[in-house]
């Protein structure tokens, strides 16, 4: 709500809801607190707040007795009304400024008509640090009407019972000064947490586009592996007929429907992927790589600096396609972000054939120089992650004990080609 809010038309009921919100108990949880989640943080303040209250409580207590001549039966229990609900105005403000203006306002009747002012200083300066609270805590209706029912239901009656009326302007300039602070302050504060809260999600957003652009990715990568298959199924049900001599009518029928289901697969799968392709998928279309162009990799990675070796260990086996696709692709990537991150460093491939999964390693010992800025270029382990997933395997990557990067998958074998 803005200054202009406040004097329209609707200003006035906004004014009563304010007031109705300040008066009636309920709802004293703020939805701005000056308070950290920290507990080595949290601690100093509440010392500081626990200070405060001790000192302001018994210097209320201490002048309405020496100074006011207020009876101590009386003046302790309007102190600690005055002061003490300090220690919890951080958390529930309303409910702190509730007790601490009824302790004022029963002040007033007690000393009305007695001295400049009814409240001892320490109780005022309490009721300041209240306020502040209130309107950070609180929305900016409830601390209007918090406000008004301060000057109204506090300063009011003492004004007409004895205290000067220049000086209760004076304190109601006051309250409205800590109150606008407060609001001021809780409104910045809920503008970083709202600019907080929206940072994460922005970065949850990009997460879950990641994904969704690797799996798109994968998922046209793999159409032309899907393909083939499905192609050469159609060629094998196509050929069939003419394959086998004397072949009967049940068995002719049979390849052809598996030769029209062939087609029709390969068709819808083109239509479906295809509408994953942009415009610039041209290069995607070309037949995909697997880990016999592992030595086009190296190469490349040594023209960028970096220092490559691999390794091959066990015997090497036919691949599924999908799985020869994916060892390539994690490790182009892992070449990819080394020239990226550690830029001259030493790079150690190895390709393991194990009795039940292919396990790819690419690990690296730190930066020789400062890395470039990166400007993206991938999804990095998004991608890997995403490729390990659909194929039932497993991957860590992360730093190296000392220096350096290393990334291992364990990709089960599916049946060769």
């Amino acid at each position: 709500m803005n200054e202009h809010d406040r004097f329209a038309p609707g200003g006035r009921p906004r004014l009563l809801a304010g007031v109705r919100s300040a008066l009636m108990p309920g709802g004293d949880d703020p939805a701005v607190t000056l308070l950290p989640g920290r507990l080595a943080l949290r601690l100093p303040i509440l010392a500081v707040m626990l200070a405060m209250t001790i000192g302001f409580t018994a210097g209320s207590i201490a002048i309405a007795i020496v100074q006011y001549d207020v009876r101590a039966g009386l003046a302790w229990p309007l102190g600690v009304l005055q002061a003490t609900p300090l220690i919890f105005a951080a958390r529930w403000p309303l409910a702190a400024w509730r007790v601490a203006a009824a302790g004022l306002l029963l002040t007033v009747f007690v000393r009305h008509g007695d001295g400049f002012m009814p409240w001892p200083v320490t109780a005022i300066l309490a009721l300041i640090v209240i306020l502040f609270f209130t309107g950070v805590g609180a929305d900016r209706q409830t601390t209007l009407g918090v406000g008004a029912v301060t000057i109204a239901a506090v300063l009011t009656p003492a004004v007409v019972l004895g205290m000067p009326g220049w000086f209760g302007m004076i304190l109601a300039g006051v309250a409205a000064i800590a109150l606008t602070f407060g609001d001021a302050v809780g409104g910045r504060h809920s503008a970083v947490e709202e600019l907080r809260r929206r940072e994460e999600q922005h970065r949850q957003d990009l997460a879950r586009q990641a994904v969704l652009e690797e799996r798109a990715r994968i998922a046209r990568e793999l159409h032309d592996v899907v393909a083939h298959h499905m192609s050469v199924i159609a060629m094998q049900a196509e050929a069939a007929p003419y394959r086998i001599p004397d072949l009967p009518d049940a068995a002719r029928q049979t390849f052809g429907v598996v030769r029209d289901a062939a087609r029709e697969a390969l068709t819808e799968t083109r239509r479906v992927v295809g509408l994953l392709r942009s415009e610039n998928d041209d290069a995607e279309r070309s037949p995909q790589p697997g880990l016999d162009r592992l030595d086009d990799l190296v190469g490349a990675a040594r023209r960028s600096g970096l220092s490559v070796a691999s390794v091959v260990v066990g015997m090497p086996r036919p691949l599924d396609a999908g799985v020869d696709l994916s060892a390539y692709r994690i490790v182009q990537e892992s070449l990819s972000n080394a020239s990226r991150y550690a830029p001259g460093s030493q790079v150690h491939i190895e390709i393991r054939y194990g009795p039940g999964s292919l396990a790819v390693s690419v690990t690296d010992d730190g930066a020789r120089s400062t890395p470039e800025e990166s400007h993206g270029g991938g999804h990095g382990l998004v991608g890997m992650r995403e490729r390990v997933t659909m194929l039932g395997g497993g991957l860590t990557a992360g730093p190296r004990d000392g220096a350096g990067w290393s990334v291992a998958a364990e990709l089960p074998y599916g049946d060769p080609d």
